[in-house]
C-alpha cells in the first residue's frame, strides 16, 4: 500500500526540565505556529509516529496533543491521508492575531447607568431539587470532612486583618491561586491584579455588563442561551440580540448580518449553554477579529469548561485575545458546591479600576472566610483531586442517562451536544410542548427544563435540558423510565 509522504516538522522547542507537560508544550507550540501562520491552512502534518521519532520522545504526548488540537479545530484528520492544518481558519487570521500592535487597546465605551429588572414567566422545573435538576452538582462526593477541618481551623485561627474591610478585588493569595490555576489549566493570560472575586458568574455578569454597556446597547446573545446572561444585560437597559448556534457554536456571520452595530457579545464558548457545542476555533478568531475591528467586547462565561470527557479541557477565547477585547468569567459553584457562591471576573488590564469602582457601588469587597479557606484548599492538592473524581463521576452519569434514552425512547428522544459538563440536551418530535411536558414531570418530581425557555426568539425545535450531576445512576435510569411514562 502507498504511504502518504509526511509533513516537515516546525521548529517547536522541546524543554525536557520543565514542569510543563510535553504534550502541552507541542500543543502550544503547534497552536502558536498556525496562529502566526508558519503553518498555512491545508498544509501536511507529519505524522505523531515521525514526529515522536524527530523529536525523541514517547508518542503518546504526541497522539495528545494532536487530540486537543484536533478538538479546538485547529487541525483536520483526513482517513487515509493525515492530518493538516484546517482549512476552515479565515485566511487574515494569523496578521492579526502575531502583530505587536493588535494587543494595544483600542476604542472603549463604557457604561452611564441601570434599567429595571426583569420580569420573569413562572419555572415549575425550577421548583425543587431532584433528578434532572439542571446546575445541580454531586455534593455527596464532596470531600465534606477536609472542607470542614480547614473551614474550623481558619475561624478559630482568623486574624484581625481578615475580620477587617478587604480589597475589592478579593483577597490576594486567593486571587494569585486562581491566576495560577487559570493560567496552567484554561490557558488564560493573567495575573493576580486582573482578576476580581465575586459572589458566582451571576454577580460577575452583572459587574462587567455595568462596566461595558450603556442602555440602548446591542449585545449579542446566544439564542439558545442562558437566561441569567440575557436578565444581567436586559438589566443595564441593554438590547438583546438573539444570534443563532450551531454544531460550531455561535454564528458569527450571521450576527453581522442582524446586529452590525452591536457592542458586545455573550458566549459560551467551550462548552455552550444549552446545546453543547464547543466553538469552533475559525469561530473564535472572527469573532475576535470582529471585536477589534468595532471596538466591541466579548464576554466569555467558562461556567463548566472543566468536565470533558473525550478530550482535554478547551482552552479560553481570553487565551487568544491580542487586544484586550473579551472578559473572561468563571465560578467554583460548578467545581466544588452552590451554596459556595464564590466566582471570579478576569479583566482587561485598562478597565480594573472601572471595574473596582462599579463592585465598590454594589457591595464594597467579598467575603474573606472561603477565599482563605479555598487558598488553601487549592494550595495542598484537594482541588485537583476533587475534579479528577468528578470527572470519572459525571463522565459515567452522563453514559448512563445517553445510554437510557436510547434504551428506553428507541429515537422519539435524542441526545445532543459534546460529552461535556453536567447537562445535556435531548430533542423532542416536533409538535410537542416541551414546556407542559416539563410542568408535568415537576408534578412528577422531575426536574426537567424545557429547551424552549432557553430561547430568546421561537424555539426552533422542543427539546429537554437534563441535569446529570447531581443524579446518580440509578435515578437516571428510573427517571428516563418514568420520563417516558410521561411523554407517552
Amino acid at each position: 500500500m502507498k504511504r502518504a509522504p509526511s509533513g516537515l516538522v516546525p521548529a517547536i522547542a522541546i524543554d525536557r526540565a520543565s514542569a510543563k507537560p510535553l504534550y502541552r508544550q507541542l500543543y502550544e507550540g503547534y497552536r502558536e505556529a498556525i496562529l502566526a501562520r508558519r503553518l498555512r491552512a491545508s498544509q501536511r502534518l507529519p505524522s505523531t509516529r515521525s514526529l515522536a521519532s524527530e523529536l525523541a520522545i514517547s508518542r503518546i504526548p504526541v497522539l495528545t496533543a494532536f487530540e486537543q488540537l484536533l478538538a479546538e479545530g485547529y487541525i483536520e484528520s483526513r482517513v487515509g491521508a493525515g492530518s493538516f492544518v484546517a482549512r476552515s481558519l479565515p485566511g487574515d487570521f494569523g496578521a492579526t492575531a502575531s502583530s505587536p500592535a493588535a494587543r494595544r487597546p483600542g476604542r472603549r465605551t463604557l457604561a452611564r447607568g441601570p434599567a429595571p429588572l426583569l420580569r420573569r414567566e413562572p419555572t415549575p422545573w425550577l421548583g425543587g431539587w431532584g433528578a434532572f435538576r439542571v446546575s445541580q452538582t454531586a455534593v455527596e462526593h464532596f470531600p465534606l470532612e477536609t472542607w470542614s477541618a480547614l473551614v474550623a481551623r481558619h475561624c478559630r485561627a482568623s486574624r484581625a486583618s481578615l475580620m477587617r474591610y478587604g480589597d475589592a478585588l478579593g483577597e490576594r493569595g486567593f486571587r494569585e491561586a486562581v491566576a495560577a490555576y487559570l493560567r496552567t489549566s484554561r490557558g488564560v493570560r493573567c495575573e493576580a491584579g486582573e482578576i476580581m472575586v465575586v459572589s458566582g458568574s451571576q454577580q460577575a455578569l452583572e459587574v462587567t455588563a455595568r462596566v461595558l454597556l450603556d442602555p440602548g446597547s446591542q449585545a449579542w446573545v446566544e439564542d439558545p442561551g442562558y437566561s441569567g446572561a440575557r436578565d444581567a444585560l436586559a438589566m443595564v437597559g441593554a438590547c438583546l440580540a438573539p444570534v443563532p448556534v450551531d454544531a460550531q457554536g455561535l454564528d458569527v456571520a450571521a450576527a453581522l448580518r442582524r446586529w452590525p452595530r452591536a457592542r458586545a457579545a455573550y458566549v459560551t464558548p467551550s462548552h455552550q449553554y444549552p446545546l453543547g457545542a464547543t466553538m469552533s476555533a475559525s469561530r473564535r478568531l472572527q469573532l475576535l477579529d470582529w471585536a477589534q475591528a468595532s471596538g466591541a467586547w466579548i464576554i466569555e462565561d467558562d461556567y463548566d469548561s472543566e468536565f470533558r470527557y473525550d478530550s482535554q479541557p478547551i482552552a479560553a477565547l481570553q487565551g487568544l485575545d491580542r487586544d484586550s477585547r473579551v472578559v473572561h468569567i468563571g465560578t467554583f459553584s460548578k467545581v466544588l458546591f452552590p451554596a459556595l457562591r464564590l466566582g471570579y471576573i478576569v479583566m482587561p488590564p485598562d478597565l480594573v479600576q472601572r471595574f473596582v469602582t462599579i463592585r465598590g457601588a454594589m457591595d464594597i469587597f467579598p467575603p474573606t472566610l472561603y477565599q482563605t479557606v479555598l487558598t488553601e484548599f487549592i494550595g495542598d492538592g484537594h482541588f485537583a483531586r476533587h475534579l479528577r473524581r468528578m470527572r470519572l463521576l459525571y463522565r459515567e452519569r452522563h453514559g448512563a442517562l445517553v445510554h437510557a434514552i436510547h434504551e428506553e425512547f428507541e429515537g422519539a428522544l435524542r441526545p445532543v451536544g459534546d460529552r461535556a459538563g453536567m447537562h445535556l440536551v435531548a430533542t423532542l418530535e416536533p409538535g410537542i410542548d416541551d414546556r407542559e411536558l416539563s410542568a408535568r414531570a415537576a408534578r412528577a418530581q422531575l426536574w426537567v427544563m424545557p429547551l424552549s425557555a432557553c430561547y430568546l426568539s421561537r424555539a426552533a425545535r422542543p427539546g429537554l435540558v437534563l441535569g446529570y450531576g447531581g443524579t446518580d445512576v440509578q435515578e437516571i435510569r428510573a427517571g428516563v423510565r418514568r420520563l417516558r411514562d410521561l411523554l407517552a
